[in-house]
């Protein structure tokens, strides 16, 4: 049966394909820990305490569908580490999702909260679905089956999650609806990255890009360079990729080349971010044919951005873009990781020996995770900061990370 879209739910189109993708994301976190444990010279106790997820919850999810059969889903939602507080982490919707990705990016939520140093355990959740399919009911029946499956699993004091890829403000809203019915009052702390009406906070929309844009800031104090002066290529579109782009163009920056998943969209004189965003909205938030529209050059690989002759390359998109496979061929100075695992082992190797700085996901994404932070602090005291508040606490977060990380 063909489903109506409406505008209720418009989360990001999934901004690259995973069908190449060749290595285990849970395998590349944990090359990426044994590697760690090395530098650290952690003790095997210490390994045993952080390596393994503290709870995996594998959900069996029916829903009936509009036509009126039951479809049966699949859930997941893992708890790695509760040491530091609450686990913390999204809830992502992709039909290629799974368990070892899910592990594997509850891990990394552990790591990011650590360096940021905020009072959160790492935690992630997904469902095997392509919401795009799905009517606005079938989505709100399947998001608060989820949810209630996870009620005495999570709460504000157990488990917070937040949105992810293909999950968004309204989502959130269901969530939070159907865990305050479940034990009957008000817990607007149980999510984070809700509408502002209910609970949100301002400035969880840009945190993630604005945390990315904090970072480069700092990194062009070490490394003696200016943001206006710099060219930049950024792979996915998505609220990251978009958000990114659009502060780093007003502070100077030159966007050569973006994309999403209909391909790279190319520029030597730079692209008007406002105006690719713009297209964006008006094509299903897609880039598609945005190359008739404005003075850009396309190519159908989405993952060509990567090789772009730039000084920043900010990968946006999914994990595994940058391999082993391609890492020869990245011409930038600078990659800042706006995305979780967008390098594998292989490629951060090559990357090194070629004196590419990086800024590690851990770190370079952790804004969205931050503000998220300052949410749930202003639902437990039912005060709200402005905008103006929120960003200058999160400048001091992401530039006290920054430079502990790279004074280490």
């Amino acid at each position: 049966m063909k489903k109506t879209k409406k505008t209720i739910y418009e989360p990001d189109k999934p901004q690259i394909s995973r069908r190449h993708m060749t290595m285990n994301a849970y395998e590349n976190a944990m090359h990426q820990f044994e590697q760690a444990v090395e530098v650290l010279g952690l003790k095997p106790n210490q390994v045993a305490m952080i390596k393994d997820p503290r709870k995996v919850i594998i959900l069996t999810l029916p829903v009936r569908m509009d036509d009126g059969r039951i479809e049966v889903f699949t859930g997941y939602r893992v708890q790695h580490s509760i040491v530091r507080g609450p686990a913390k982490g999204g809830v992502r919707f992709h039909p290629d999702v799974t368990l070892d990705e899910v592990k594997a990016l509850a891990f990394w939520m552990t790591m990011k909260c650590a360096v940021v140093d905020i009072p959160f355990g790492g935690g992630k959740g997904g469902v095997v679905v392509d919401p795009f399919k799905l009517s606005v009911g079938e989505l709100e029946r399947l998001s608060r089956r989820y949810f209630a499956s996870l009620a005495d699993d999570i709460g504000p004091d157990q488990d917070v999650p937040a949105p992810d890829v293909n999950t968004n403000a309204q989502i959130m809203a269901w969530f939070m609806d159907t865990y305050s019915m479940h034990f009957k009052r008000h817990l607007p702390a149980v999510v984070t990255g809700k509408p502002l009406e209910i609970g949100g906070s301002a400035g969880r929309d840009t945190a993630t890009a604005q945390g990315v844009v904090f970072c480069l800031e700092e990194a062009s104090k070490c490394l003696s360079f200016d943001l206006k002066d710099c060219t930049v290529a950024i792979q996915g579109f998505g609220n990251a990729g978009s958000n990114a782009a659009k502060l780093l163009s007003a502070k100077g920056a030159k966007i050569k080349g973006i994309s999403d998943v209909t391909g790279s969209y190319i520029s030597e004189n730079g692209i008007d971010p406002l105006d690719a965003i713009e297209w964006a909205k008006a094509h299903n938030k897609l880039l598609t044919g945005y190359e008739k529209h404005a003075k850009v050059k396309k190519n159908d690989d989405p993952k060509a951005v990567l090789e772009l002759d730039v000084d920043i390359l900010i990968p946006a998109a999914l994990e595994n873009q940058i391999t082993g496979e391609n890492a020869d061929r990245v011409k930038a100075k600078v990659i800042a990781e706006a995305a979780n695992g967008p390098c594998t082992p292989d490629a951060d190797e090559i990357l090194n020996k070629k004196g590419v700085f990086v800024i590690p996901d851990i770190l370079c994404n952790a804004g969205g995770v931050t503000v998220s932070y300052f949410e749930w602090v202003q639902n437990r005291m039912g005060f709200y900061w402005t905008l103006e508040e929120v960003t200058s606490y999160l400048k001091r977060f992401m530039t006290n990370a920054f430079n502990s990380v790279y004074s280490a």
